[in-house]
């Protein structure tokens, strides 16, 4: 029975956590969570609540519970160097040290690696630290996407046609991240449609795990701003509609050279999850950006399909024997719905914005599965907060099924809350099909 290190709070490490007690050998959970999940929590044998940027509380954590080893879900605690706290006290951590987590705290880092090792997949892009030569690097694209240097939260990236129309809107929008970023990367928009690719790495092997596809937008017809996710899907046949198994190889393989030149520029080993942001182009597939962890809500659509023991997954991870483990997933669909409050996305004076305090009720969510995010228990029960609330996901064997099982799910839970309604709908998805074809005959 090892005792392991959860560290994390949100849907994602709900559903790691639930992995991790799956497995045969009955592990106990020690959880380090800045909010109490009480997903989380009935599943932990301790918790502990403080900050992530407390590495001597969550080392002590660790200590003190003799863990075997740390399992680190978000981001925050990785670019503060939570791994390298940890093995500094002798405990090895599935997820990169603070250098290797730069593939993610650091935009301009990750292209600059792909460009200086030759690797396939960037675009045209130049980083700036000043506003000079921005105007002519613009005048240089075709379609402009902006990023601002550092973690966003999966919001921070502006895309021409979505959040600004022309060049002199984008110069404008330039001045205004570098007075909050160090610098901002201005790159060329691809056309296509994204997936995102969650590969397992231990330094040397890469090990892909079934596609996803994310949405951003808060509305139906994927409209209004963006958000960390409203939701998400997978097939049956761990593919996407829209992608040919070049594009799918393609992106494991930019992955795996990524993985090799992290090794050569800082000397140490990758181990954790590489998740690779990719889009489909009429060129191949085509690297948007890396996540140095699995994504919220992707995790929820692989995590539940895992067939391989996840503790013994973490143990090879460490190892840097991944070569030596076949790892599967059930070969089923999923849906997940992200229920959030009413307000989310929305302007501070809308007058939905004060769903974010208000308590809500679940019912019975019938077969699908129930991740709690953002949410905060209290001794009279369980309170939305600003951010997303609740996940729910439906497995079947077909999208449709999984659909419905997820669209029963939210409909169980109670208060001003909201969901997307499209995701997984037959609808959605021909849109992307049309799209692809489109572009792939011009």
């Amino acid at each position: 029975m090892p005792n392991i290190l959860l560290v994390g709070n949100g849907a994602r490490e709900h559903a790691m956590a639930e992995a991790l007690s799956r497995s045969s050998l009955h592990p106990r959970l020690f959880s380090f969570m800045k909010a109490n999940n009480p997903g989380i929590a009935s599943l932990s044998t301790q918790i502990m609540p403080g900050s992530y940027s407390d590495l001597k509380a969550i080392t002590g954590f660790a200590m003190e519970n003799k863990v075997e080893f740390a399992v680190i879900g978000p981001e925050d605690p990785l670019g503060n160097g939570v791994v390298d706290a940890l093995a500094a006290c002798g405990i090895p951590a599935v997820g990169p040290n603070k250098s290797l987590a730069r593939l993610e705290t650091s935009k301009s880092f990750t292209r600059n690696l792909v460009g200086k090792y030759n690797i396939p997949g960037n675009p045209q892009f130049k980083v700036f630290a000043a506003i000079d030569g921005i105007k002519a690097f613009l005048n240089e694209l075709d379609g402009i996407v902006l990023k601002p240097d550092g973690l966003t939260g999966g919001k921070g990236v502006l895309v021409q046609g979505d959040h600004f129309a022309t060049k002199e809107e984008a110069l404008k929008l330039c001045g205004q991240i570098l007075k909050e970023s160090a610098s901002v990367i201005v790159e060329e928009k691809f056309d296509g449609e994204e997936f995102s690719l969650q590969c397992l790495c231990d330094g040397k092997t890469v090990v892909e795990t079934p596609l996803v596809q994310d949405h951003k937008r808060r509305f139906d017809g994927d409209r209004g701003p963006n958000t960390g996710g409203m939701g998400s899907y997978s097939m049956p046949d761990h593919s996407m509609p829209f992608v040919k198994p070049s594009d799918i190889e393609e992106g494991l393989e930019i992955t795996r050279q990524v993985a090799a030149a992290l090794l050569k520029e800082t000397g140490s080993p990758y181990k954790g999850v590489m998740y690779g942001g990719f889009i489909a182009t009429k060129n191949g597939a085509k690297l948007l950006e890396y996540n140095a962890r699995f994504g919220d809500p992707e995790a929820m659509n692989i995590l539940p399909l895992l067939q391989t023991d996840f503790v013994e997954i973490c143990r090879h991870i460490i190892a840097g024997t991944l070569d030596q483990l076949k790892i599967e997933f059930a070969p089923k669909a999923t849906v997940c719905k992200y229920v959030v409050p009413k307000g989310y996305g929305l302007p501070a004076d809308h007058p939905d914005a004060a769903s974010s305090r208000a308590k809500i009720e679940i019912g019975d969510v019938g077969k699908a599965r129930l991740y709690y995010s953002s949410v905060d228990q209290k001794e009279d029960g369980l309170y939305l907060s600003s951010s997303r609330a609740i996940g729910i996901v439906g497995i079947a064997d077909t999208l449709d099924a999984a659909r419905l099982i997820a669209e029963e799910g939210v409909k169980a839970v109670k208060g001003p809350v909201a969901y997307r309604e499209d995701i997984g709908t037959d609808a959605l998805i021909q849109k992307r099909i049309d799209h692809m074809k489109t572009i792939r005959t011009l």
